[in-house]
């Protein structure tokens, strides 16, 4: 199987349980990979053939900006959700991190895996 991925992706939004998360914007880190069949593309040579990596970044981080959600597991469970929806891709492993929000830790978060790989 192949895979695209991104690595790092930056987010601004509005997660947490508490109130005071609730009225302030927290950086999550999206890390992803979808199915692809790269041959196809590379053989061809034409995006319309690939998974567009950077219409894919765009539309997570237009899809976490723009929600609101209490907990991680939500936002990546929605977000995998959206871009199986979207991107028409049987598989993804997505993880969601929420860096700083457990004090003595570097970073939490969860990653999630839908679908089936081809």
């Amino acid at each position: 199987m192949d895979k695209v991925f991104i690595t790092d992706l930056r987010v601004s939004a509005v997660i947490g349980i508490f109130e005071w998360e609730r009225r302030i914007r927290q950086t999550l880190a999206v890390d992803l990979e979808v199915a692809a069949d790269c041959a196809t593309a590379a053989a061809t040579d034409r995006v319309t053939e690939a998974v567009d990596y950077k219409a894919l970044a765009k539309r997570v981080s237009a899809f976490l900006g723009e929600g609101e959600f209490q907990l991680v597991e939500t936002a990546a469970e929605r977000t995998a959700e959206m871009v199986r929806a979207e991107f028409g891709v049987p598989w993804i492993r997505l993880r969601l991190h929420k860096p700083g929000a457990l004090s003595g830790a570097r970073d939490v978060g969860v990653e999630v895996e839908r679908g089936q790989c081809p």
